[in-house]
C-alpha cells in the first residue's frame, strides 16, 4: 500500500485488486492462505466467494487486536496465526490457494503512532512486528554510508547521500525520534515537488520500512514458501504497490513457469525441470476507473496471478530475482 489520498471514511481499508483477483481465480473453493491478513479484508472476501477456509498469516500484534472482534461471526472458518508470510508452509500444506498484499497497510498507515506516515505526526517507528530496531535506530545510529545506501537501493533515492548527511548533521543537535521531523529533514534536501508529484519523503520512508522489516527478503522466501504450500492446481495471487516487488515477483513467476529462455541462441540446449506454476496473467493486472474512484490508494498496484502445478518445489536464489541487497557491511541498524 503506498501513501496518498486517504480512502473515504465508511470504508478506511479497502482490499485491493479484490474483483479481478477473484475472477482470476475463480472459482474459490477449498482452503487458503490469506499472507498479509491485515484488516482482513482478503480473507472475507474469499470466504464471500466461495472458500471453505481461510488462514490468515499476519505478524502485527495490530492485526490481531482488530480481528478479535469480529471472528467469531465466521464460526472458525476463518483462522488468524501470528507469523511471517516467510514461513506459510510451516503453518499449512496442501492450500487451494495463497493470496499476498504486499507493503505497508491502510490501518498501519492510518495509526500516527506506527511512525510508517510521513503525513502524519508520530514516533520514528516503521516495525511491522512491533519487534528488533526500528527506524530511528537506523537513523540515529547508523553511519551516513548505511543511511546512504538503504535510501538508494531499497527507496532509488537519487539524493540519498545529500539526505544521509543531512540526517547525521541534524542528530547531533537533538535525536531524530519523530516522523514529521525526518520528513522535513528530506524535504529540506530535495526541490519543491510539482502538481502530482510523489511527496520528497516517499522514497526514504519506503527505503527504511523496507530496511526495518527485511521486507525483500521475506519476499524471496514468502514466494518460495507458497511454491511449497500449494497444492496441484492450488493458485498464487500476489498484489504490488511499487516496480521492485513486482519485478521480483514477475521474475519468480516466470522462472518457475519455464519462462526465462536461454540469454542467446549460442547457448547449448539445456533439460528444464518441469514448471512449478502456470500464468494465469501474462501480464500485471491494474485497477479500473471504478476502483480508482473507490480508493485512490489501489492507483500504483499490480495483480500476478498463476496456478500451481504438480511439478515438484524447488528454490531459486535472490539474485535471479533482481532483489536489491546492500553492500554486506551495511546492517540494520548497524554503524
Amino acid at each position: 500500500m503506498t501513501e496518498g489520498a486517504a480512502p473515504k471514511p465508511d470504508a478506511p481499508h479497502v482490499p485491493v485488486l479484490l474483483r479481478p483477483l477473484l475472477a482470476a481465480v475463480a472459482p474459490v473453493a477449498g482452503v487458503w492462505i490469506d499472507g498479509t491478513f491485515g484488516a482482513g479484508g482478503y480473507a472475507r472476501g474469499l470466504i464471500d466467494a466461495g472458500a471453505a477456509r481461510v488462514i490468515g498469516i499476519d505478524r502485527d500484534p495490530m492485526a490481531h487486536e482488530m480481528a478479535a472482534a469480529w471472528l467469531p461471526e465466521y464460526q472458525g472458518r476463518i483462522e488468524l496465526v501470528r507469523a511471517n508470510f516467510a514461513e506459510m508452509d510451516s503453518v499449512a500444506t496442501e492450500v487451494d490457494g495463497v493470496v499476498l498484499d504486499l507493503g505497508v497497510s491502510s490501518m498501519q498507515l492510518d495509526r500516527a503512532e506506527r511512525g510508517f506516515s510521513f503525513m502524519r505526526d508520530g514516533p520514528l517507528d516503521m516495525r511491522m512486528g512491533q519487534e528488533g530496531p526500528s527506524a530511528a535506530d537506523i537513523v540515529n545510529e547508523a553511519s551516513a554510508e548505511t543511511i546512504a545506501d538503504i535510501l538508494f537501493v531499497y527507496g532509488e533515492e537519487r539524493a540519498s547521500r545529500r539526505i544521509a548527511k543531512a540526517i547525521l548533521r541534524e542528530r547531533a543537535v537533538e535525536p531524530i525520534t519523530t516522523t514529521l521531523r525526518l520528513a522535513g529533514i528530506i524535504e529540506g534536501c530535495l526541490p519543491r515537488p510539482k502538481p502530482n508529484q510523489s511527496h520528497p519523503a516517499t522514497r526514504s520512508f519506503q527505503a527504511l520500512r523496507i530496511a526495518v522489516n527485511d521486507e525483500y527478503r521475506a519476499l524471496h522466501e514468502g514466494l518460495m514458501a507458497a511454491e511449497r504450500a500449494l497444492k496441484p492446481g492450488g493458485a498464487l495471487a500476489v498484489v504490488t504497490f511499487h516496480s521492485v516487488e513486482d519485478r521480483m515477483v514477475k521474475r519468480f513467476l516466470q522462472s518457475r513457469a519455464g519462462q526465462t529462455g536461454r540469454a542467446n541462441r549460442f547457448q547449448p540446449q539445456v533439460d528444464e525441470p518441469d514448471p512449478q506454476f502456470e500464468l494465469i496473467s501474462k501480464k500485471a493486472i491494474g485497477p479500473d476507473a471504478e476502483e480508482l474512484a473507490e480508493n485512490p490508494r489501489a492507483r500504483s498496484a499490480k495483480l500476478r496471478v498463476a496456478r500451481r502445478t504438480a511439478a515438484p518445489a524447488g528454490g531459486i536464489d535472490a539474485k535471479s530475482l533482481n532483489m536489491p541487497e546492500l553492500r554486506p557491511e551495511r546492517t540494520k541498524g548497524g554503524r
